[in-house]
């Protein structure tokens, strides 16, 4: 099979299904609001931005002193001339925050999972993942050469299971903060607990607890009052920007600056960025009043939607999903309430399991009430006329 062939045959299994991605073009979002290029405005409720810290003033001005200071790029890996003192005051305040030796920083939350797993794993070590982890983590785990159990999904039992049945010397277990998808917690205080018993570190990922959970935003392993051996934290939902960091002990970190891959060969983010992150966690520390406001629009929501024939998931988070289960009746729902003005993009399977096709819906702080009982009654409206 040539090439052309082969591509032909992959997209024309998904062409004209509810599978098939698209990127639209985005001509300005300010969080609440998105307008796309052909000139239509909608609410937005599909973003990660949950503090609205993408727009804050301080955050952006910080942004604009920092390229004023060192340009708009790093020049090259922090092994080589990457690395600025904007990086190291960024990394130390991470780390003083969550009381940690050491903060490293990556370029995204993915190859910080990634830059964690293939440098630390090797053929006879274990790795047990919540079934539900991140694909960014699962993808790092089976292209390791370590051994990939997988233990069902939020079950301190089936983990259990799983470690009483390995005597290997070293063991990862992998789990995240708040799951992505369904939008529920992870029980970390169980999952440290049983962890430490049988001697294995755990890697909690937090890409969407940091800066919404804990003490001034300190996240889920705050709020479960547990320090993971690795934490890893991002930097593109409730920080407003983009990249990740890697919080561990200081032997971990020296262990990482020699072999992980992803960290030396990687063009580090630009000091401008650092400038800025550093702002955004100044402002998510301060940020109580926020955080008790996204749980007012949370708690609306779900009273809000409590009667409707759907599946609304036990998420307690900013991330509400609405599952519908048919492909079909998910992707017109996406399309009625992209009708009316609001912007919600259905989630097929393999993304989340077989029969849980879904609406995410996403809350931030930029949302007024008033547009969380709009999408409320146009959930509603929609429902009453497919009965």
């Amino acid at each position: 099979m040539s090439w052309q062939n082969y591509l032909d045959e992959k997209l024309n299994v998904r062409r004209n299904t509810p599978l098939w991605r698209k990127r639209q073009v985005i001509n300005h979002s300010n969080g609440r609001f998105l307008t796309t290029i052909s000139g239509e405005k909608y609410l937005n409720f599909s973003g990660n931005d949950y503090l609205g810290i993408s727009q804050h003033a301080n955050v952006i001005n910080a942004w604009q002193q920092g390229a004023n200071e060192y340009g708009v790029g790093s020049g090259g890996s922090g092994h080589i001339t990457g690395f600025t003192q904007a990086h190291a005051q960024l990394e130390q305040h991470l780390a003083d925050w969550l009381g940690y030796d050491n903060a490293l920083l990556f370029s995204s939350g993915y190859s910080a999972n990634q830059g964690v797993i293939s440098a630390l794993l090797e053929k006879e070590d274990i790795i047990i993942a919540d079934k539900f982890c991140h694909a960014s983590l699962m993808e790092a785990a089976a292209l390791s050469p370590a051994t990939l159990w997988r233990f069902l999904h939020n079950s301190p039992d089936s983990l259990s299971q799983r470690l009483n049945k390995t005597s290997a010397n070293k063991i990862l277990v992998v789990t995240e903060g708040v799951f992505s998808m369904d939008g529920d917690q992870a029980p970390l205080r169980e999952t440290a607990l049983i962890s430490q018993k049988h001697h294995a570190w755990l890697m909690v990922d937090d890409a969407h607890g940091i800066g919404v959970l804990g003490k001034q935003g300190r996240g889920s392993c705050d709020e479960a009052a547990i320090k993971p051996e690795l934490l890893v934290v991002t930097f593109g939902k409730a920080f407003g920007v983009s990249g990740a960091a890697v919080l561990c002990n200081k032997p971990t970190a020296e262990f990482f600056e020699q072999y992980a891959r992803h960290l030396i060969y990687s063009t580090s983010m630009p000091p401008a960025q650092a400038v800025a992150l550093n702002s955004a966690l100044n402002v998510i520390k301060q940020a109580d009043s926020e955080r008790e406001y996204l749980q007012q629009l949370i708690y609306t929501f779900r009273q809000g939607v409590a009667s409707l024939p759907i599946k609304l998931l036990p998420s307690q988070t900013a991330i509400q999903p609405v599952i519908i289960g048919d492909e079909q009746l998910c992707q017109t729902l996406s399309d009625y309430l992209q009708s009316k003005g609001l912007w919600i993009k259905a989630i097929f399977p393999p993304t989340v399991p077989p029969q849980s096709a879904r609406l995410r819906i996403t809350l931030t702080t930029r949302h007024h009430l008033s547009d969380i009982k709009l999408l409320i009654e146009t959930l509603h409206a929609f429902f009453s006329q497919n009965r």
